[in-house]
C-alpha cells in the first residue's frame, strides 16, 4: 500500500503544505540562539500546539520540527547524541495531533543543511554528509514519517549527500533549494541546474523545487524555470513551491514579514498556474496565511502561465537574474550555465522559519 504522501498525491490534483516553523516557535517564547529541535522534549506541549495550529488551518502536510536535528547542527547544542531521540519525539507528536484531528495529513521528515563545508573546499566528504543525514533519516522514519523533506539547500554536493544518506532509510524523498541570489542559490544554481542534475541522485526525489528564498514572486519565477527546464528534458516532475511570506524587517525589536494572507492566497494560485503541485510558506508564514492559502487552492480555476509582468504586479518586482532566465539568458549573476561548483558555506547559516 502506498504511504500517505503517495497516496495523497495520486488522488489529489495539489496538495498545501505548511508555514514557517522558526518564525511561528518566536511566537510561543523561542529565543534567538534556540536550537527548536530540543523544544520537541523540552516543551512538547508548544511543539503540539505550533502543529496543531497548521493542522486547523487545513494543510495537507506538516514538516516536522527537525530542521537542524542532525548531529552536525546538534553538536553546535552539546546534544549531538540525541539524533534520534529528537526526531521521535517530533513525528509522535505530529502524529498524535494528526490522528486527534481525524484528518489525513502527511508527516514530512524536515532535514535541513549540516551546516559543514563539504570537499573538496572543507573537510568533510560527502560520504561523511551522507551518514550523518541517514542517522536523521532513519530515526524520521522509525518512528513514522511519511517522506523525508531535505530543504533550503544550496548546494550540489550537499544535495547529493542528503539524497544518499535519505535513501538508506526506505521512504520518498522531496528536495527543496533556497533560490536567493539573484535567481541562483548561494552556491550558484539556477532552477535549470537544479533539474539537470537529478540525474546525479542516488534515489529519484518524488518532488522537487525551492522554499525560503527572498518573496513570492522570486519562488513563481524559479517554478516557471523549472518548468521550462523540464520540458526540455521531457519530464513532469512534481514542483515544490515553499515561498517566504514577503520581506523580513525589524519593528520593534522583533523580525516582521511584510506579506499579507491576501499576497499569500496570490502567489498560491500563481504558482499552480505556473506549474507547482506542492505549495506552503517558508519563513514568516503563519497559521492565518496558511488559511488563505487553503482558500486560495479550494477555489483555483487554472489559468495562463504568468508572465513578468503579472508576477511584478501583484508580487513584487523581480531580481535581473531572475527575469533574466525567464527570457532564456543563464549568463547573468554569475557562474555558467551548469552552476556553481557547490562549493563554499552552503548550509551554515540557520533559517529563521
Amino acid at each position: 500500500m502506498a504511504n500517505t504522501f503517495e497516496r495523497l498525491l495520486a488522488e489529489k490534483p495539489y496538495l498545501l503544505a505548511d508555514g514557517a516553523t522558526g518564525t511561528n516557535l518566536f511566537q510561543l517564547g523561542l529565543q534567538t540562539g534556540d536550537a527548536p529541535e530540543l523544544w520537541n522534549t523540552d516543551h512538547p506541549d508548544r511543539i503540539q500546539a505550533h502543529y496543531r495550529s497548521f493542522v486547523d488551518a487545513g494543510s495537507d502536510i506538516i514538516l516536522t520540527n527537525t530542521f537542524g536535528a542532525n548531529a552536525y547542527r546538534l553538536k553546535l547544542h552539546q546534544s549531538e547524541k540525541r539524533v534520534r531521540e529528537l526526531n521521535v519525539a517530533a513525528v509522535h507528536l505530529l502524529r498524535e495531533e494528526i490522528d486527534k484531528s481525524g484528518k489525513d495529513i502527511v508527516i514530512a521528515g524536515s532535514m535541513g543543511p549540516t551546516g559543514e563545508i563539504l570537499e573538496p573546499s572543507g573537510p568533510v566528504s560527502i560520504d561523511e554528509a551522507a551518514d550523518v543525514f541517514e542517522e536523521q533519516a532513519h530515526a524520521l522514519a522509525d518512528a513514522g514519517a511519511d517522506v523525508l523533506w531535505l530543504e533550503t539547500l544550496s548546494s550540489r554536493e550537499e544535495t547529493i549527500a542528503g539524497v544518499r544518506g535519505a535513501a538508506r532509510a526506505g521512504l520518498p524523498i522531496v528536495t527543496t533549494l533556497s533560490i536567493d541570489t539573484n535567481g541562483r542559490t548561494m552556491m550558484g544554481l539556477t532552477a535549470a541546474d537544479i533539474v539537470n542534475f537529478q540525474a546525479e541522485l542516488e534515489q529519484a526525489p518524488l518532488a522537487f523545487g525551492t522554499n525560503c528564498g527572498v518573496g513570492a514572486n522570486e519562488v513563481v519565477a524559479a517554478v516557471l524555470n523549472f518548468k521550462a527546464a523540464s520540458d526540455l528534458t521531457g519530464t513532469k516532475p512534481i514542483i515544490v513551491a515553499k515561498a517566504n511570506c514577503g520581506i523580513p524587517d525589524y519593528v520593534d525589536g522583533a523580525i516582521v514579514y511584510n506579506g499579507t494572507p491576501e499576497i499569500m492566497a496570490r502567489y498560491t494560485q500563481m504558482a499552480l498556474d505556473a506549474g507547482a503541485r506542492i505549495i506552503g510558506g517558508c519563513c514568516g508564514t503563519s497559521p492565518v496565511h496558511l488559511a488563505a492559502m487553503r482558500e486560495a487552492m479550494d477555489n483555483y480555476k487554472p489559468g495562463d502561465a504568468p508572465t513578468v509582468e503579472t508576477i511584478e504586479t501583484d508580487l513584487g518586482e523581480l531580481t535581473t537574474g531572475a527575469k533574466a532566465q525567464l527570457a532564456g539568458d543563464l549568463s547573468i549573476a554569475g557562474g555558467s550555465a551548469s552552476g556553481g561548483s557547490g562549493r563554499g558555506t552552503a548550509g551554515r547559516r540557520r533559517r529563521k522559519r
